[in-house]
Protein backbone atom coordinates (compact mmCIF):
# COMPACT_ATOMS: atom_id res chain seq x y z
CA UNK A 1 0.00 0.00 0.00
CA UNK A 2 0.86 3.55 -0.59
CA UNK A 3 1.72 6.73 1.59
CA UNK A 4 -0.52 9.66 0.72
CA UNK A 5 -0.58 13.24 1.47
CA UNK A 6 -3.38 15.01 1.33
CA UNK A 7 -2.40 18.89 0.89
CA UNK A 8 -5.45 21.00 1.44
CA UNK A 9 -5.79 24.71 1.08
CA UNK A 10 -9.05 25.82 2.65
CA UNK A 11 -10.74 29.25 3.71
CA UNK A 12 -13.85 28.03 4.99
CA UNK A 13 -13.42 24.64 6.22
CA UNK A 14 -15.01 22.61 3.28
CA UNK A 15 -11.80 21.51 2.11
CA UNK A 16 -11.13 20.05 4.99
CA UNK A 17 -13.98 18.05 5.15
CA UNK A 18 -13.57 16.75 1.61
CA UNK A 19 -9.88 15.52 2.53
CA UNK A 20 -10.70 14.05 5.58
CA UNK A 21 -13.12 11.93 3.96
CA UNK A 22 -11.33 10.96 1.33
CA UNK A 23 -8.20 10.20 4.27
CA UNK A 24 -11.26 8.09 5.75
CA UNK A 25 -11.61 6.11 2.60
CA UNK A 26 -7.73 6.07 1.90
CA UNK A 27 -7.18 4.32 5.01
CA UNK A 28 -9.80 1.79 4.68
CA UNK A 29 -8.40 0.76 1.68
CA UNK A 30 -5.28 -0.04 3.67
CA UNK A 31 -2.79 3.21 2.81
CA UNK A 32 -1.24 5.24 4.97
CA UNK A 33 -2.16 8.78 4.91
CA UNK A 34 -0.75 12.45 6.28
CA UNK A 35 -2.79 15.62 6.38
CA UNK A 36 -1.04 19.15 5.40
CA UNK A 37 -3.17 21.79 6.44
CA UNK A 38 -0.57 24.35 5.91
CA UNK A 39 1.96 22.36 3.60
CA UNK A 40 5.53 23.07 3.01
CA UNK A 41 7.49 21.74 0.20
CA UNK A 42 10.34 20.16 2.56
CA UNK A 43 7.87 18.24 4.72
CA UNK A 44 6.60 16.64 1.48
CA UNK A 45 8.32 13.22 0.11
CA UNK A 46 8.13 12.74 -3.13
CA UNK A 47 7.68 9.03 -2.68
CA UNK A 48 4.49 9.70 -1.84
CA UNK A 49 1.77 10.10 -3.78
CA UNK A 50 0.02 13.71 -3.70
CA UNK A 51 -3.64 14.37 -3.19
CA UNK A 52 -4.55 18.28 -3.53
CA UNK A 53 -8.21 19.20 -1.98
CA UNK A 54 -7.92 23.11 -2.87
CA UNK A 55 -11.28 25.84 -2.58
CA UNK A 56 -11.03 28.71 -4.61
CA UNK A 57 -11.21 32.12 -3.53
CA UNK A 58 -12.04 36.04 -4.76
CA UNK A 59 -11.50 36.01 -8.62
CA UNK A 60 -9.79 32.21 -9.17
CA UNK A 61 -7.15 32.75 -6.13
CA UNK A 62 -5.59 30.26 -4.07
CA UNK A 63 -6.91 29.81 -0.24
CA UNK A 64 -4.42 32.07 2.13
CA UNK A 65 -2.75 28.84 3.44
CA UNK A 66 -2.14 27.26 -0.02
CA UNK A 67 0.01 30.44 -1.56
CA UNK A 68 3.14 29.89 0.04
CA UNK A 69 3.43 26.19 -0.78
CA UNK A 70 2.61 27.34 -4.72
CA UNK A 71 4.60 29.97 -4.40
CA UNK A 72 7.45 27.19 -3.43
CA UNK A 73 6.42 25.23 -6.22
CA UNK A 74 6.94 27.95 -8.70
CA UNK A 75 10.01 29.98 -7.44
CA UNK A 76 12.52 27.50 -5.91
CA UNK A 77 11.04 23.94 -6.90
CA UNK A 78 12.88 21.93 -9.45
CA UNK A 79 11.43 19.51 -11.95
CA UNK A 80 9.27 16.66 -10.25
CA UNK A 81 8.96 13.88 -12.76
CA UNK A 82 8.45 11.25 -9.88
CA UNK A 83 5.68 12.44 -8.14
CA UNK A 84 2.22 11.05 -8.84
CA UNK A 85 -0.73 12.93 -7.86
CA UNK A 86 -4.65 13.54 -7.87
CA UNK A 87 -6.50 17.08 -7.68
CA UNK A 88 -10.00 18.18 -6.34
CA UNK A 89 -10.75 21.56 -6.85
CA UNK A 90 -13.85 23.23 -5.12
CA UNK A 91 -15.47 26.41 -6.24
CA UNK A 92 -18.68 27.85 -7.36
CA UNK A 93 -19.78 27.69 -11.37
CA UNK A 94 -21.42 31.24 -10.82
CA UNK A 95 -18.01 33.20 -10.90
CA UNK A 96 -16.11 33.76 -13.90
CA UNK A 97 -12.72 31.77 -12.62
CA UNK A 98 -14.82 28.32 -11.37
CA UNK A 99 -12.49 26.57 -9.66
CA UNK A 100 -9.26 28.56 -10.54
CA UNK A 101 -6.84 27.79 -7.76
CA UNK A 102 -7.11 24.27 -8.83
CA UNK A 103 -6.47 25.16 -12.79
CA UNK A 104 -3.41 26.87 -11.06
CA UNK A 105 -2.13 24.29 -8.90
CA UNK A 106 -2.57 21.53 -11.83
CA UNK A 107 -0.80 24.18 -14.37
CA UNK A 108 2.47 24.77 -11.82
CA UNK A 109 2.29 20.44 -11.24
CA UNK A 110 2.78 19.62 -15.07
CA UNK A 111 4.87 22.41 -15.60
CA UNK A 112 7.12 20.47 -13.12
CA UNK A 113 6.38 17.49 -14.77
CA UNK A 114 4.74 16.20 -11.75
CA UNK A 115 2.05 12.54 -13.30
CA UNK A 116 -1.76 13.34 -12.82
CA UNK A 117 -2.91 9.46 -12.28
CA UNK A 118 -6.30 10.56 -13.11
CA UNK A 119 -7.90 14.19 -14.68
CA UNK A 120 -8.80 16.26 -11.62
CA UNK A 121 -12.01 16.85 -10.06
CA UNK A 122 -14.17 20.25 -9.97
CA UNK A 123 -17.13 20.44 -7.44
CA UNK A 124 -19.88 22.79 -8.12
CA UNK A 125 -21.13 24.53 -5.15
CA UNK A 126 -24.03 25.49 -6.83
CA UNK A 127 -24.71 22.23 -7.75
CA UNK A 128 -23.64 20.49 -4.52
CA UNK A 129 -23.95 21.64 -0.86
CA UNK A 130 -22.05 18.20 -0.02
CA UNK A 131 -18.81 18.59 -1.64
CA UNK A 132 -17.36 15.09 -0.07
CA UNK A 133 -19.99 13.07 -1.43
CA UNK A 134 -18.76 13.33 -6.01
CA UNK A 135 -15.17 13.40 -4.30
CA UNK A 136 -15.84 10.17 -2.78
CA UNK A 137 -16.86 8.55 -5.61
CA UNK A 138 -14.44 10.42 -8.19
CA UNK A 139 -11.76 8.43 -5.61
CA UNK A 140 -13.45 5.34 -5.54
CA UNK A 141 -13.47 5.15 -9.43
CA UNK A 142 -9.42 5.76 -9.77
CA UNK A 143 -8.11 4.59 -6.26
CA UNK A 144 -6.25 1.58 -7.35
CA UNK A 145 -3.54 3.67 -9.20
CA UNK A 146 -2.50 5.32 -5.93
Amino acid sequence: MATVDIIIGTVYGSAVLVAETLEEELIKAGHTVALHEEPALAELDQSHFWLFVTSTTGQGDLPPDLVPFYQELRDTCPPIPNVRYALVALGDSSYEHFCGAGEQLNEQLQELQAQEVTEHLKVDASDTLEPEVPALAWLKGWMEKV
